[in-house]
C-alpha cells in the first residue's frame, strides 16, 4: 500500500531571530563640520597693508577730515551705524572684505592691481577706484568691471598698468577739495603702496 505524501506547505518559513515589532533605528550621526573659508592670501596682504600704522592703523577724530571719527580706516560718515570707537580689527576686516574688496571685484584682478584698487577703494571710494583703473587700462570709465575692462587689464603689461593706475590716483587727489590739507599724506600713501608692491607683496 502506497504511503500518502504529506503536501508541502506553501507558506514561507519565518526567518530566524525575526522581530517584526521592532524596527532598527540608525544611530545618530555627527553633523558635518562647516567648510572653512577659502584662504585668500592676496586679500590678507592687501588688508595688512591698509591696516598698517602708516596707512589706516589706529583711531582718529580729526575735525578737518570729512569722514569724521575713524578707526582702522572705517569712517563714521560711510558707516553711521557702526560704533567706531568700539570697532575691533576683525570687524574692520569683515567690512573691508564685503564693502571694498568684493565690491571692487578685486578677486577678478591680477594680484598687485587688486591690492592697488582695494587701497584706492578704501581711501577714495569703490566707484572712483574702478573708474581710475579703467582710465589706466584705456577703456570707457563707466565704473563697471565687465568683459571689456577685464580683457584690457589682461592685455596690459602689469608693471606699466600699475604705474598708470597710481598716476591716475595722484591726479584724482590733486583735484580733490582738501588737497591743500591732505595732499602730502595722500601722496605718501601711494608711494608706500608702490614700495610695498615692489618689495614685500607676494603674488599668489
Amino acid at each position: 500500500m502506497a504511503q500518502k505524501k504529506t503536501p508541502k506547505s506553501t507558506k514561507a518559513a519565518a526567518p530566524e531571530n525575526t522581530r517584526p515589532d521592532v524596527r532598527e533605528v540608525p544611530a545618530p550621526q555627527e553633523p558635518a563640520p562647516a567648510p572653512e573659508a577659502a584662504a585668500n592670501p592676496v586679500f590678507d596682504q592687501a588688508v595688512a597693508f591698509v591696516l598698517g600704522e602708516r596707512i589706516e592703523g589706529g583711531y582718529s577724530n580729526d575735525p578737518r577730515d570729512p569722514g569724521g571719527e575713524t578707526k582702522f580706516g572705517i569712517a563714521r560718515r560711510s558707516h553711521p551705524g557702526v560704533n567706531i570707537r568700539a570697532l575691533t580689527r576683525e570687524d574692520a576686516i569683515a567690512i573691508y572684505k564685503a564693502e571694498y574688496w568684493d565690491a571692487a571685484h578685486c578677486d577678478d584682478l591680477p594680484g598687485a592691481i587688486a591690492v592697488a584698487v582695494f587701497d584706492s577703494a578704501v581711501n577714495q571710494g569703490v566707484g572712483v577706484a574702478i573708474r581710475l583703473l579703467q582710465k589706466a587700462a584705456g577703456v570707457a570709465a563707466d565704473g563697471v568691471i565687465g568683459p571689456k575692462t577685464l580683457a584690457a587689464i589682461k592685455a596690459a603689461e602689469p608693471g606699466d598698468l600699475l604705474v598708470q593706475y597710481l598716476g591716475w590716483r595722484l591726479r584724482r587727489y590733486a583735484f580733490t577739495g582738501q588737497a591743500a590739507t591732505f595732499m602730502r599724506g595722500w601722496a605718501n600713501r601711494v608711494l608706500y603702496l608702490h614700495a610695498f608692491l615692489l618689495t614685500e607683496f607676494e603674488a599668489a
